[in-house]
């Protein structure tokens, strides 16, 4: 086995955590802060971006959309291709804003995680390509919202963000079968107790997620 690929078994599992509010003391970036810290307590790596505070960039430019061969990313995007790359999981954190994620972060996925990425690539292979960065990886969601679990179910978000988000995203870059937990109530004012009990459950699936993409030792050969 080669020095490269030694390296590559034994590093630790990375997640890219993407959380998007405006509030650096909101609920998602509790979220956020509980997901990475559950992970580090395994011995894996969160690497956190943090979208307002890194006032990213949302907006698509026309270059992006149809890039020349080869493809170039913006400075950016290729700073942030450099931070994210090697990441075994992809966790979105968001509120609800009008039944979808913020901006900032449809915005993300248009101009990182598709960055140099042609819809025709996904729906011209008979068999199933590798995206290099999202090909195989597993994608997390945390979402919450003012309103009630059950409201928002009825309104038909659930089943939508389910279907024309998380699963699309998941089909189109490739990734692993998506997971989505959404946190309802959540709201000034919401009781300790309650938001303790949702980070419990933040933790829980970290903890999940690590499993997931710890390595499997057995059968590993080093020579």
């Amino acid at each position: 086995m080669t020095q490269q690929a030694r390296q590559a078994v034994t590093a630790p599992p990375k997640h890219a955590v993407i959380v998007a509010h405006p509030d650096a003391d909101s609920f998602a970036l509790s979220v956020a802060r509980t997901y990475c810290d559950a992970v580090a307590a395994r011995g894996q790596v969160a690497v956190l971006r943090d979208l307002y505070r890194l006032d990213f960039d949302p907006v698509l430019k026309a270059s992006e959309r149809l890039p020349a061969e080869p493809f170039v990313p913006a400075p950016d995007v290729a700073a942030e291709l450099d931070v994210i790359a090697g990441s075994s999981a992809f966790v979105f954190i968001y509120p609800l804003w009008f039944g979808t994620p913020p901006a900032i972060l449809k915005g993300y996925v248009e101009r990182v995680l598709g960055a140099g990425f042609s819809h025709q690539t996904s729906v011209s292979h008979r068999h199933r390509p590798t995206h290099p960065l999202l090909g195989g990886k597993h994608l997390l969601s945390f979402s919450s919202s003012g309103s009630t679990e059950k409201w928002v179910a009825d309104q038909g978000v659930s089943q939508a963000l389910a279907t024309i988000f998380d699963g699309y995203l998941a089909r189109a870059f490739w990734m692993d079968t998506p997971e989505h937990i959404h946190f309802g109530s959540v709201r000034e004012g919401l009781a300790e107790i309650d938001a303790s009990a949702h980070l419990v459950e933040v933790r829980r699936q970290a903890e999940l997620m690590c499993d997931r993409v710890a390595p499997k030792r057995h059968g590993v050969r080093t020579e």
